[in-house]
């Protein structure tokens, strides 16, 4: 989960799959961005990657996937805050696939200790940054960053009383400023007129980004260039413009408030042509400092810091509003984010980059950091021969390592034997927010991993699933008919088996399904109401293992994985996936159609899932859909349960060895034995550590939970 960042990817069917390569691709790129031939990973891209504060990786040793599913309820943070869920394809060796080959790694199991590294050191090269000796590394309000009248002077901007600004108009914004004063974003084109530089063009924009003028200004004298190029301005557009300068310039001065602060880059240039006095700028061209008196152009502080592409050359000439909107932007990122994560962004150093790859005929010299997710390569990554570890520590950057075992490659890390989790955790607190890249393990007790075994804990989960997707329904008449029955219910969702049972007074029949929303969507819709010519009741069975399954349905519906998305079923499976989307073209946000094969026919099921980009979307989708026939086919739907990750999964636990059926025994939790409880209690403690320490994380912090298993 990336606090304020987005990573893209699929995740339905088999996207939710990974390999230990492709989880290394991730975290190299994450920690080094562009340098020490780090790339974007093949199969997601991560956006705006120089801006990230620092990577953790917290690792969870020997619990599994089977783990967090067999206690989701107790891993109450962890499944609402992390938003991306994966499968690990298993790894021989886990350590090495994580941190690369040229390790020396050697894990110990038997290792008690915890290791840690000292804080890395302040990176001496931001203190002779230019941003750093003009601002300091401390973040300050926006009325540290306005010109100063002596920098207003320097720098050619109109000032009132100048003999030079005789005639200019004052826009009597005399109010003190505060830190809370509303920004304007103000940029101009201009024309070379007989007269000189002359407005053609004028755009203002609020703190919000909205544009309250973008207005075309007819000049005073002739036109002798319009400069077309640049201000996209033809001599076609002025022929019916009406509005003069001193239009203008009453408009601005009553738009403006008493307080208001002008933002622009190098906007003397549009005061001087607007003939306008303002006393509150900050100019970004200044802002963004640099050494020798040079200057950032406004179209590489936008690609850089914002990830935008501005004055594209397919445009003809510049867009007003696009660069005060830019401009503005920058000026809040500076002020938000502080002079010292500016610095970090290593301007020059990306500007020499692009310029490089300039000469060198680069078509994209500067990635944009809004690019889509490159496709994914049919040729499995190679790893690289170094460790990014040892590459984080050539930067000066010192990885910090916490944990029980061997984790470190020796001169990294010291040993200090007897730790406890709740150490690691209070060891964490203090050094994570001092390192740009941090590992921490946790990991249960060898008497919680004794008491229980894998392949039991499998099989608890597993008839737990077989239960859930499980119905009994009826009583029905002796003489039903179960073609009906069948009929009936199939339309809720793919059946796995139907079997009647016959030991009850009246017959009543089993239905095992597929997938979870089937089984709720019949208790649902058909309790109660007539099948087969009976009126019946739908239900569940009551098993100790079932007792807390409206609570468990309720959390997996409000995952955070299933936000948006629903389940729709009673569709034709000779229906194609163009027919759906043809189908469901008329609701609003739809983003991803996800309609399954069955794995050994190749056929579609009867069944899809519709992600939304808006929650609110999938909520009216939902009532759109309620009883609407398709091609003569009724269709029922409701919110997903099971997201693409755990529908995957529970496939593979129901084909998996082991028997179908059964449940965990019939005591209630007072009467389970006192070693589950104490593991469902510890695994609840660990969800609270992982709680804390994700709260003491900074922003923009890219943090990966890993459940590794015992391979």
């Amino acid at each position: 989960q990336e606090k304020s960042s987005c990573l893209s990817a699929a995740l339905f069917g088999e996207d939710c799959e990974i390999s230990h390569e492709q989880l290394y691709e991730l975290l190299k790129y994450a920690a080094l961005g562009k340098s020490h031939n780090a790339t974007q990973p093949s199969w997601c891209h991560i956006y705006h990657q120089c801006h990230l504060a620092g990577v953790v990786v917290i690792i969870l040793h020997e619990m599994s996937q089977l783990h967090f599913y067999k206690f989701y309820l107790q891993f109450k943070h962890l499944r609402r805050v992390f938003r991306h869920r994966f499968t690990l394809t298993p790894s021989a060796s886990f350590p090495a696939s994580l941190y690369g080959e040229g390790t020396n790694l050697k894990p110990q199991n038997t290792a008690q200790g915890i290791l840690f590294s000292s804080t890395p050191p302040k990176r001496s090269r931001l203190q002779r940054n230019p941003i750093i000796r003009k601002y300091g590394d401390k973040k300050q309000g926006l009325t540290s960053y306005t010109l100063t009248l002596e920098e207003q002077k320097k720098n050619d901007y109109p000032i009132k009383g100048s003999p030079e600004c005789k005639g200019y108009i004052y826009t009597e914004c005399d109010q003190q400023r505060t830190d809370s004063s509303p920004l304007f974003g103000l940029d101009c084109e201009m024309c070379l007129t007989a007269k000189g530089n002359e407005v053609t063009r004028v755009s203002l924009v609020d703190a919000q980004g909205q544009c309250l003028l973008n207005e075309l200004v007819k000049p005073e004298t002739t036109v002798v260039n319009y400069r077309t190029k640049y201000s996209g301005i033809t001599k076609k557009m002025l022929l019916p413009v009406k509005t003069k300068l001193a239009d203008i310039q009453t408009r601005l001065k009553k738009m403006l408030p008493h307080d208001a602060v002008l933002v622009g880059h190098s906007l003397n240039s549009d005061l001087q042509a607007l003939e306008m006095i303002h006393p509150s700028v900050i100019d970004t061209s200044l802002l963004f400092a640099r050494n020798a008196g040079r200057r950032f152009k406004l179209k590489f502080l936008a690609k850089a810091v914002l990830g935008k592409e501005i004055q594209c050359e397919e445009k003809l000439g510049h867009d007003p509003a696009e660069d005060a909107r830019a401009a503005l932007e920058l000026a809040q990122f500076f002020i938000e984010q502080g002079p010292a994560k500016v610095a970090e962004l290593n301007l020059e150093m990306l500007l020499t980059a692009e310029r490089l790859a300039e000469s060198s005929q680069n078509k994209a010299p500067l990635q944009p950091q809004g690019c889509r997710v490159q496709k994914q390569s049919t040729e499995p990554p190679q790893l690289p021969r170094a460790c990014f570890l040892d590459c984080l520590q050539v930067t000066g950057q010192k990885p910090l390592l916490l944990g029980r075992e061997d984790l470190a490659p020796s001169g990294l890390c010291q040993s200090n034997l007897n730790s406890s989790n709740k150490q690691i955790l209070q060891r964490a607190l203090e050094d994570v927010p001092q390192s740009t890249f941090s590992i921490i393990q946790f990991s249960l007790g060898p008497e919680d991993i004794a008491a229980h075994p894998l392949p039991g804990l499998c099989e608890k989960v597993r008839s737990k699933l077989t239960d859930m997707l499980t119905i009994y329904a009826g009583p029905f008449e002796e003489s039903f008919c179960l073609n009906s029955v069948k009929k009936e219910f199939g339309k809720c969702g793919p059946i796995q088996s139907l079997t009647v049972v016959t030991e009850t007074y009246q017959p009543y029949v089993c239905i095992q399904y597929e997938v979870l929303e089937a089984a709720q969507l019949a208790v649902e819709s058909l309790n109660e109401t007539e099948v087969a010519g009976s009126c019946i009741k739908v239900q569940r069975p009551v098993t100790a293992a079932l007792l807390d399954c409206e609570i468990l349905l309720k959390e997996l519906e409000l995952d955070i994985e299933n936000e948006g998305v629903i389940y729709v079923a009673g569709l034709k499976k000779s229906w194609t996936e163009a027919d759906l989307q043809e189908e469901f073209s008329q609701l609003k946000d739809l983003e991803t159609l996800f309609l399954p094969k069955d794995l050994q026919s190749g056929k579609h099921r009867n069944f899809c899932f519709l992600k939304f980009q808006k929650p609110q979307s999938a909520v009216d989708a939902l009532e759109v859909l309620s009883g609407w026939t398709v091609k003569g086919s009724k269709l029922r739907t409701r919110n997903a349960l099971a997201s693409g990750h755990l529908w995957r999964w529970m496939q593979q636990m129901k084909h998996s060895n082991g028997k179908q059926g059964g449940s965990i025994s019939d005591e209630k939790m007072e009467q389970l034995p006192d070693s589950e409880k104490d593991l469902r209690k510890n695994m609840k403690k660990l969800d609270q550590y992982i709680k804390k320490l994700y709260r003491s994380l900074q922003s923009n912090t890219f943090c990966v939970v890993l459940f590794p298993g015992v391979n």
